[in-house]
């Protein structure tokens, strides 16, 4: 698939920071109820779907009630929907604890429990609740466009390159907390994550796995000035022999004191062909664990272009009529 690089938008985070703060903050309300889904291996669980017009939590059934929480970015406010009723609520000028109030009062009405948590989490410049963030939030439509098409886009390419593999891979999804885009790719082997770190992140790093993903923010380890916004990629437990390697794309490098391949998005939205370059930079990542950290190249299945169930017969499998991409 090919796509003119005017189509990717031009992401500047100067431009976006007030509106990622905000949105960052208000997805983990809703976010908190996929902490007591069952858990999934790397958080799985957790993420939140990229839909047409926003964000969007998993199904959860709570207290005899089934319900879904839309973050409409494209519409600027977000939608509680359950098997009885709905209601909508406004992300104009408010303030999160504002926000946190009236999700709270819709959730009761529509008989649905409040989330069992709030805390703010991953944002270090943030409140320690969402009650306490009482910063008034002003909507700006055209960022939270661009922050939704940004998501969108990276999810499609994302997708692409997660779909032949053959082993445990969570949804494309947005991690709430971190509020980046994720697809990760997993095999059972036990690592030790050792005692540094958050709790969540430990967890994470229970077995070991390949992740690549969009961020708004690849920020350096100390902190200081974020790097620029696009793609990032990294194997865990971090492999020796991963300096000097190529990872598939023109602009995509590694940076060995983050520990992570990057591919600019100013970079990715010049190429002929970004989707593509999404599915060769992950490609790159998958054979760079194959090659130094004895990832087994047999987990990942033919990636088939041109085949479609609704052009071929059933009895047509695609090993047999497609190609590997």
């Amino acid at each position: 698939m090919s796509e003119r690089p005017e189509a990717w938008p031009v992401l500047d985070h100067a431009e976006l920071g007030s509106m990622l703060e905000y949105v960052n903050r208000v997805v983990q309300v809703a976010g908190k109820y996929s902490l007591d889904d069952p858990f999934e291996v790397g958080w799985g669980n957790i993420v939140l779907e990229v839909s047409p017009r926003g964000l969007r939590t998993p199904t959860f059934r709570r207290n005899g009630v089934t319900f879904t929480v839309h973050y409409r970015l494209l519409d600027g406010d977000v939608v509680i929907e359950t098997d009885g009723a709905a209601r909508t609520l406004s992300l104009g000028r408010t303030s999160v604890a504002d926000f946190y109030t009236s999700f709270c009062e819709a959730a009761t009405k529509l008989g649905i429990p409040h989330p069992r948590s709030a805390q703010i989490c991953e944002i270090p410049a943030a409140p320690p609740n969402f009650e306490d963030d009482r910063a008034e939030r002003v909507w700006d439509a055209h960022s939270a466009r661009l922050i939704w098409e940004a998501f969108d886009l990276a999810a499609g390419g994302l997708e692409a390159w997660q779909a032949p593999f053959l082993g445990h891979r969570p949804r494309v999804g947005v991690m709430w907390g971190g509020f980046d885009l994720s697809a990760t790719r997993w095999r059972p082997k036990r690592t030790d994550p050792g005692p540094k770190g958050p709790p969540f992140m430990r967890n994470a790093q229970l077995h070991e796995y390949v992740s690549v993903g969009f961020s708004f923010d690849n920020t350096h380890a100390d902190g200081s000035s974020p790097l620029d916004i696009g793609m990032y990629a990294y194997i865990w437990p971090q492999p020796d022999g991963l300096t000097g390697r190529s990872w598939g794309v023109e602009g995509a490098d590694w940076h060995p004191d983050l520990g992570l391949a990057l591919l600019p998005w100013q970079n990715l939205r010049r190429l002929p062909d970004p989707h593509g370059a999404i599915v060769r930079f992950g490609d790159a990542v998958y054979e760079a664990a194959v090659q130094t950290a004895g990832w087994p190249s047999d987990l990942v299945g033919p990636r088939v272009d041109g085949w479609y169930m609704s052009e071929h017969q059933p009895s047509e499998h695609p090993e047999h009529v497609g190609h590997q991409g």
